[in-house]
């Protein structure tokens, strides 16, 4: 089946392929990660539209020497495949395989890790000035999608580019999306194409009237591909790029071999910035992700012949399906809730209120920073902004966090979903920093629902709260739990005693409390009756509370399914040094100072003790570690 395939182990192989079967190798790449992908899941869409892209960058470059940067790493899969993980591919974003993304420590040709967009101009550019330094005479080239650009880090690096002259190569994947369809200004001017199949038939029908013309059909000819030149410059992004100092070539299409080959030959040579538009389609070779490119963007297993995933049973409803439609049920009832995305209008649950509510929503594209600033002005004026954004997204947007919403105590929503443990994208995509970078903000509130049904709630005090809210929530489905008809709204900085015992207390928040109470269930079977305590807001605590259970069981233990360093139980820590409470022994529970690999939620959290069994051995250990001394904590 993979004849050309089974010969390459590394770069170098590859060139060894001649040119005329190098689009019978597509063929077979695009064959092996349908069938690969169809197994583990993975980016599909994104890496069938790169396949020609990637095996010409590799004929005509040569890794690891050139530095090859692929921004995200959506587009990367080929990449992989052809620098010797053929074999490892099957294991690709499972647990202790590799990586769905660009790794250094994976391989040498992976120049420079990548999991979040518009990050490889700014590193190739790096390189290109540090070959500069070592006299190298080896090239940098960024593949950078467009969906990308609409990140403000990619202007930033174009800018200095631009300025430096250096010998850097930007290859501009242009697919018309990111995850979702495109948005914003730049995305649509990108898109002018002049190389459409209507431009080419009338280019060539025009070729062949002005040739037959007698004695100046030649002329006139040579005059117009003259002016079509001029045209382009002002109807594509050429005239954009080449402002900002790069030499702009395309647009060229994607999936012609010939064509990528020659291209990359010839700006292997020029001197400076050069910028290579590629008109590639999303999907291109398996129909149901050419039909539809979102779907198939990040997908689950799923059957080849029909395109339908696998493996899907229908079960509980999931904590991004319950925020959407909790925050439509909102806004039906307030015309001032405004719903903000980065990109993500699928991802984050908000497809449902664009469709039911689209003058009130808006997808800013990859640029979190700016989602942030965006919401806040809405807040100065009045509405209730809710952005939607993942976790590990929302760290980009530390400072207007901090500076445009805290500072100006704005009534902005955070709604922050896959905080938490997220699977199998891996430590780039897991939200476990979110308590820790958060709560140490001034007028921040900060909170994270037991269970489907509390997030509802919590949804709505957060909305309705009148000042800057962050509400965490994790991936995946819920419990199955009832959804109550009728939203309330909490009080802010108050828990739920939900067990009580005399031996100790489980302070838990969030995803963590149900394995809190499944602890306590088996330290009761024991002899060890414990407080469970769902402290539902991490910023304010429940001070009450959890000082009372302290005084009661001389004895806490925090659960979080977050960093310890900063996080909730040191948040609990502090009260009680606050409170002088210096012998009431204290132990955490949560992510250690590390970074989390990529496997299933359920087996991350085994392996972290954060279920109910790790919980409660570590409880035991706790207990009954002899001669310990109480935590001596300053006031």
């Amino acid at each position: 089946m993979y004849k050309l395939l089974d010969t390459i182990t590394a770069p170098a192989d590859l060139k060894n392929i001649p040119r005329e079967e190098l689009p019978r190798l597509a063929t077979e790449i695009r064959q092996f990660l349908i069938e690969a992908v169809s197994q583990t899941g993975g980016h599909l869409a994104s890496n069938l539209g790169a396949v020609e892209l990637s095996i010409a960058l590799h004929y005509c470059f040569d890794s690891p020497a050139d530095k090859l940067i692929w921004d995200v790493g959506h587009q990367a899969y080929t990449h992989k495949v052809l620098t010797g993980r053929r074999d490892r591919f099957h294991t690709q974003r499972q647990y202790k395989g590799i990586s769905g993304f660009p790794k250094r420590s994976e391989s040498p040709h992976d120049a420079f890790g990548a999991g979040h967009s518009s990050t490889s101009i700014s590193a190739g550019l790096g390189m290109a000035a540090a070959q500069d330094l070592q006299q190298s005479g080896n090239r940098a080239i960024a593949v950078i999608g467009d969906g990308s650009l609409t990140g403000g880090m990619a202007y930033e690096a174009l800018n200095q580019a631009g300025h430096l002259k250096k010998n850097l190569i930007v290859v501009l994947n242009d697919n018309e999306m990111s995850i979702s369809k495109n948005v914003g200004a730049f995305s649509s001017f990108v898109s002018r194409k002049m190389n459409g199949s209507d431009f080419r038939k009338l280019k060539k029908e025009m070729q062949g009237l002005l040739e037959s013309i007698p004695a100046i059909g030649k002329d006139i000819l040579h005059f117009a591909r003259r002016a079509e030149n001029s045209l382009k410059g002002f109807l594509t992004p050429g005239m954009l790029f080449e402002a900002l100092g790069f030499d702009y070539i395309g647009p060229i299409p994607g999936h012609d071999l010939p064509q990528l080959l020659e291209v990359f030959e010839n700006v292997r040579g020029i001197e400076g910035p050069v910028l290579v538009h590629v008109m590639t389609t999303k999907g291109k070779g398996y129909q149901p992700a050419e039909e539809n490119p979102d779907v198939f963007h990040g997908v689950g297993p799923f059957d080849v012949a029909t395109g339908k995933t696998t493996g899907g049973k229908p079960g509980a409803a999931s904590y991004t399906g319950v925020f959407g439609a909790t925050l439509v049920k909102l806004a039906e009832e307030d015309e001032k809730i405004i719903a903000i995305t980065a990109a993500m209008p699928d991802g984050t649950g908000l497809t449902p209120f664009a469709k039911r509510f689209p003058e009130r929503f808006f997808d800013v594209g990859i640029a979190e920073q700016h989602a942030m600033t965006f919401a806040a002005g809405l807040a100065a004026d009045g509405f209730r902004p809710v952005a939607a954004i993942y976790s590990t997204f929302l760290q980009r947007a530390y400072d207007q966090i901090f500076h445009d919403v805290c500072l100006q105590k704005l009534p902005v929503t955070m709604a922050l979903d896959r905080g938490g443990l997220v699977g199998d994208d891996g430590p780039t995509h897991h939200g476990t920093f979110d308590l820790s970078y958060l709560r140490h903000l001034p007028e921040m509130t900060l909170m994270a629902p037991k269970d489907e049904n509390e997030l509802q709630h919590m949804l709505k005090t957060a909305v309705y709260a009148g000042r800057p809210v962050a509400l965490r929530y994790p991936r995946g489905a819920g419990y199955g739990l009832a959804l109550d008809q009728d939203l309330q709204t909490l009080e802010i900085g108050r828990g739920e005693l939900l067990a009580q015992g005399d031996d100790l207390a489980i302070v838990a928040i969030g995803s963590t409390v149900y394995p809190a109470l499944e602890a306590a269930k088996l330290l009761e079977s024991r002899g060890i009756r414990a407080t469970v305590v769902n402290a539902r807001f991490v910023k304010p605590l429940d001070r009450d509370l959890i000082l009372g259970a302290a005084r009661r069981t001389g004895c806490i233990v925090t659960v979080e399914e977050n960093a310890l360093q900063g996080g909730f139980g040191s948040a609990v820590l502090e009260l009680l040094a606050d409170e002088g409470m210096t012998t009431i022994r204290v132990k955490r529970i949560g992510i250690p100072d590390r970074y989390i690999e990529q496997g299933p939620q359920a087996q991350l959290r085994q392996d972290l003790g954060l279920d109910g069994a790790g919980i409660a051995a570590t409880v035991e250990a706790f207990l009954a570690a002899k001669g310990q001394a109480a935590l001596s904590l300053v006031k």
